[in-house]
């Protein structure tokens, strides 16, 4: 398993470690051979999640005095441990410590499957 300390996700968007050659999931999720082949969905897990939807401050231009807020934001639903199912389309891959990784936006997600009985 890799580091994730120093890994911060911005806004809605979620790092995978993708499944290959998955027919089952460890969950008992089953993927029809027409998805696997035309290959447009692919699954995996959820490593990190980023902190969501920035919701706006009002800005008071007029009085830059004030002390800003921080910025608030929608969760998202993906947690870490959640089994993911994605468009590969929509997929930036990436590598990390020697281990391939994909960072997709929220909205690519088709299916999260959560397990908690996996996480505990």
């Amino acid at each position: 398993m890799i580091n994730t300390d120093k890994i911060i996700i911005v806004g809605d968007r979620v790092l995978i470690k993708p499944e290959e050659n998955l027919n089952k999931t460890n969950s008992g999720l089953y993927l029809p051979p027409g998805v696997q082949e035309k290959e447009k969905v692919q699954g995996g897990y959820v490593i990190k999640a980023g902190p969501g939807y920035p919701i706006g401050t009002p800005t008071d231009d007029e009085e830059p005095w004030k002390e800003r807020k921080d910025i608030k934001y929608i969760p998202l639903q993906a947690r870490e441990g959640d089994f993911a199912l994605f468009l590969r389309k929509d997929a930036i891959e990436v590598e990390i410590e020697k281990q391939k990784m994909v960072i997709i936006s929220q909205s690519a997600i088709l299916l999260l499957y959560r397990d908690e009985s996996l996480l505990s």
